[in-house]
Parts: C-alpha cells; sequence; structure tokens
C-alpha cells in the first residue's frame, strides 16, 4: 500500500515541503454559473511513485488537473526592503508552476508536502448543489484516496469585466526561447497561444509593438527586432505596411482582445531618445532610430508626421479607436519633466481622437497637466485619491515591495488577491503590469530560461517578471499567480454587480467590516477572502430571488 498522506486545501495557501497546509475548511463553496473555483490536494509522500488522479464530478462541472510544481528563486525579496508579510525572504524553491496533468499520471515529489491543483468550472445551464469527487490511485491502479465536495452553482452569470488590464506582452521573448523566427507562421501561432491564456485569465488588454518597445533595455543596447509596421523611405517620403499589424489585430479580435495599448513611442526613463526604428533605404533594411538618436531630432519628427497619421487613421479602421491607447515614455520622475513634455508635445496633435496612458508616480505630472491619464503605482495612489482624480489607473511592479498587493512568490497568494477590495473602493479603471512574459535578464542582455531563472539575473524578487511560462509546443503555462490574481477579477465583478443592485455603501459595509480597506491597510488572512465572498454572493442571491 502506498506511503501517501492526503489533504484537500484551498486556493490561497502555498504549500512548501516543510509544514503542513493551514487550510480553509470547504464546507461552504457557491460559484457562479460562469466563475472558475480552485483548490487543491495537498499530499506528502514517501514513496517514489506515480499516481493517477480521476475527477468524478456532475456533467455540469468541467475541471482541469494541475500539478504544482517548485521553481528557483534566488532573489524572492530584496534583503533590505520588505515587510513582515512574506511567507520566506530567503532563497529556495517556491510553488508556482502548474503543469497540466496528463493521462499518465503523477510523479509524486518526496521532499515534504507538495500539491495537486484543481480548477472547475461550470459548464452553460449549470445550477444548484452539485458533487465533485477526487479518487486517486496509485500505479498498481489500487485505490488511495477519495473525496467528494460538494459546490453550489448559483444561476446567474457574473457580469462582464469593467477593468481594464494589461499586462505587458513580449513579443520578442517568445521568438527568443522558441528559437522561432519573429513574425513566421510559427511565431504566430505562439504568440496567439499565449494571447488566448491572458484573455482567458482576464487580460483584455495588449501591448501592440508596432515598433520593438523601448522597454527594459540597457541604454544602447537592443532587444530583438519585432516590429508589426513596416517602413521604407525613398525620395525624401515615407511609406508604411500595416498588413502584419492587420494580422496582430485580427487575432486579438479572435481571443476576446477588447483594448489595444500601442507600445511607448520613446525611450524609458526619460523620454530622451527613439525607439528602436527599423527603415528599408535603397533596398536595404537598417536600424536608422534608437539610443543614438534624439528624442527632438528633425529625423524622427519627420517619421512622426507621416507615421502617426497613417497609423492612427490605420486603427480607426481597424478597431474602435475609443479603446486605443498611446504611451510616451514609461516612468518619467520629476527630473524627467522638460524631456517628457517635449516628446509628448511632438506626438499629441496626432493623437487627438486616442487616451495617452503612462505609468508614473510623481503627482506634479498630473497637476501640471502634463499627464491627464496616469497610471499610477499603487504605493503612491493615495495622493491621487487624496485630490479626487477621476478614473484612475494603478499598477505594481518591483518597486512595490512593502504594505501593498502584489504578486511576489515569496508573498502569500491572499496579498495577491486582496486588490479586488482596493480595485472596488477607489473605482480603479484600469491595471497594468510590465510583466506578462519577460524572459530576458535585466536591461534585455540575454534571454534568460524561466524555468531556471525567475528573478531576471537577480535583479527583480521572483514572480514580477512573469505571470506564465512558456510550455510545450508553444503553449502558454500557468502560475498559481495568474490563477489568484484571476480569481481577484471574479470577485470585483462580484462586487460591482452587488453594487449594483444595492448600492456602493452596502457593499463596503460587507468588505469593511474588519476594517477600513486602503492600498497599504488591509486584513491580511485568506479567511477575510473567503468569507466576505461568500457574503457578497448570498446578497446578489438575496436580490434575484426576490
Amino acid at each position: 500500500m502506498a506511503n501517501i498522506e492526503f489533504q484537500l486545501s484551498d486556493s490561497l495557501e502555498k504549500i512548501f515541503p516543510d509544514s503542513p497546509p493551514n487550510t480553509t475548511p470547504m464546507n461552504d463553496i457557491s460559484i457562479f454559473q460562469n466563475e472558475q473555483f480552485s483548490f487543491q490536494l495537498a499530499y506528502r509522500s514517501n514513496d517514489n511513485k506515480k499516481i493517477h488522479i480521476k475527477v468524478g464530478a456532475d456533467d455540469t462541472l468541467l475541471t482541469s488537473i494541475s500539478h504544482v510544481k517548485k521553481v528557483p528563486s534566488n532573489l524572492p525579496a530584496y534583503p533590505d526592503s520588505h515587510d513582515e508579510n512574506y511567507l520566506s525572504t530567503e532563497s529556495g524553491l517556491f510553488p508556482d508552476l502548474l503543469e497540466p496533468v496528463t493521462a499518465e499520471g503523477i510523479d509524486l515529489e518526496t521532499d515534504g508536502w507538495n500539491s495537486i491543483w484543481i480548477d472547475v468550472c461550470p459548464s452553460a445551464g449549470a445550477a444548484g448543489e452539485k458533487s465533485l469527487t477526487l479518487h486517486i490511485t496509485d500505479e498498481s491502479h489500487q485505490s488511495i484516496f477519495e473525496q467528494s465536495l460538494t459546490i453550489r452553482v448559483i444561476p446567474h452569470n457574473l457580469p462582464e469585466q469593467k477593468l481594464i488590464h494589461t499586462q505587458w506582452f513580449h513579443t520578442d521573448c517568445l521568438a527568443n526561447y522558441y528559437n522561432a523566427e519573429v513574425f513566421s507562421e510559427e511565431h504566430w501561432r505562439i504568440i496567439e497561444n499565449f494571447i488566448r491564456t491572458a484573455s482567458e485569465n482576464g487580460i483584455n488588454m495588449i501591448l501592440t509593438p508596432i515598433f520593438t518597445p523601448p522597454l527594459d533595455t540597457k541604454v544602447g543596447g537592443e532587444r530583438t527586432t519585432v516590429q508589426l509596421v513596416q517602413i521604407s523611405y525613398e525620395n525624401g517620403k515615407y511609406e508604411f505596411d500595416f498588413s502584419l499589424l492587420r494580422k496582430w489585430l485580427d487575432i486579438c479580435k479572435r481571443n476576446g482582445i477588447n483594448y489595444i495599448e500601442i507600445a511607448h513611442l520613446f525611450t524609458q526613463w526619460g523620454a530622451e531618445f527613439t525607439p528602436k526604428i527599423m527603415v528599408m533605404e535603397d533596398g536595404v533594411l537598417f536600424r536608422k532610430f534608437g539610443w543614438d538618436v534624439a528624442a527632438d531630432s528633425k529625423e524622427y519628427r519627420l517619421l512622426l508626421e507621416s507615421f502617426l497619421p497613417a497609423l492612427t487613421e490605420f486603427l480607426k479602421a481597424n478597431w474602435d479607436s475609443e479603446k486605443v491607447y498611446f504611451h510616451i515614455s514609461d516612468e518619467p520622475n520629476e527630473s524627467n519633466i522638460a524631456t517628457y513634455t517635449k516628446a509628448k508635445e511632438l506626438a499629441e496633435p496626432y493623437l487627438k481622437d486616442f487616451k495617452i496612458i503612462d505609468a508614473l508616480s510623481d503627482f506634479s505630472f498630473y497637476q501640471k497637466g502634463i499627464v491627464t491619464k496616469p497610471i499610477v503605482a499603487n504605493d503612491h495612489i493615495q495622493t491621487y485619491i487624496e485630490h479626487n482624480v477621476p478614473n484612475l489607473w494603478t499598477y505594481y511592479c518591483c518597486a512595490q515591495n512593502q504594505k501593498v498587493s502584489n504578486r511576489f512568490m515569496a508573498m502569500p497568494s491572499a496579498r495577491n488577491r486582496i486588490i479586488a477590495t482596493q480595485l472596488f473602493k477607489y473605482d480603479i479603471e484600469g491595471f497594468l503590469h510590465w510583466g506578462y512574459n519577460f524572459y530576458n535578464s535585466q536591461y534585455s542582455i540575454e534571454p534568460i530560461d524561466p524555468y531556471v531563472i525567475t528573478d531576471a539575473k537577480n535583479a527583480f524578487p521572483s514572480g514580477d517578471t512573469f505571470l506564465v511560462y512558456p510550455g510545450k509546443d508553444g503553449k502558454a503555462v500557468p502560475s498559481i499567480r495568474s490563477r489568484v490574481f484571476y480569481h481577484a477579477l471574479q470577485d470585483l465583478r462580484a462586487f460591482q454587480w452587488l453594487e449594483q443592485l444595492k448600492g456602493k455603501d452596502f457593499v463596503l459595509n460587507i468588505i469593511e467590516k474588519c476594517q477600513t480597506i486602503t492600498f497599504s491597510d488591509y486584513p491580511k488572512d485568506k479567511e477575510y477572502i473567503f468569507q466576505i465572498r461568500e457574503e457578497i454572493n448570498r446578497e446578489i442571491e438575496k436580490v434575484l430571488s426576490e
């Protein structure tokens, strides 16, 4: 008989080998018809065996199973910049990768506690109490574990997601990792796989590389060229081929992407230089723009004068201009006000029918009217809230490592999911993160293997640089962090629905019954998240049944 111990666990527990899971009882589970519910089966094995998992479920419950795999982190947290709400700040292995389980079963880990991840989604028309049974057999097909759950499916659908959500899509990293020629049929196939997974996890805006995005690139360095717009220059005139951009937009449309985010028109950290732009001239394709060309150079002015009118005309014909967003430069600070302002003045006259957004924290950019739609770091957003800035966006990255919500592997999953309460309370319109699939070292000096290096070569806390892994056959493989953030988006949809039914104060009374919510102050325990979500569900049901 197999020497294995099993224990059901919730989706917000990160299970490490050296300690048994601290689980929340799953006695009262309710979900809507179009909602995903996830839980784990923790196990501890002393046998190096393969097991087979079967999930017997009501016909209206669809399930998928993953094996939670640990990945290495040399930098789980900055040594001198973290708070007490981390699971560990020591380098080591962290549970994160959700490796799909095949019919061959699972080879058990034998280093202590590990887990199996189960996703449950009702099919259309499901309603009422549904039974789900986990049945585990060993390699000899002997039953070694069986347990059932009851999930109550509420006969209504959550409303569509309102939040605009982008995680920056790094097309070059896919070409590099899979050794695929840029914009070859194989590259396009992989791109679509990753966009589809993004959409399935609540990402509805995609960073679009009209030029190779001038992001996370060493000054003077280059990233692999991924330029959707082909440019030629002859007889003093620019011409543009938008056929690859049209193909990109078609992929976005058929995978449920609603918003397009145009890559930055000027370099990061100050808008002083131009992006890497390839131009065909006299039959030769060469890099005409980059770090060696000033942002306000005559050459770039001439390009923008031709390019931006042509691009915006194309976008208006092929997308809803209300759902196209432009960037000037990423993360400018007070010392960059002059160069950022000058860069914006070059581009803005051609973008009157579009929104311009940029990630920043310095309030003076908004106060002086330089940026009218800022994306503010969640540890700097309170100033904007106090000044009643409307339709705020927020973001976090490596620097938001104390007090606020974030998604580092070393953080509890509750710290990831809690953001739903904050997005709701402050009516946040959009959320941005820079790392959907950044598989490079810092400054894109070299490609990395994300299964081996999870911190951009000791630069950013693990979990900051990517949300999905590059899987077999060019498919994106989710992480615990991607699932948990998607669950937060579902929470937000439920909060907003109850707000429509009963008013915002009614919802806030539920969310803030333990304490007042801010971006830096919130309940830390996972039980709070499960409890308020069940209460929200009950209140929605109550109204709908009246």
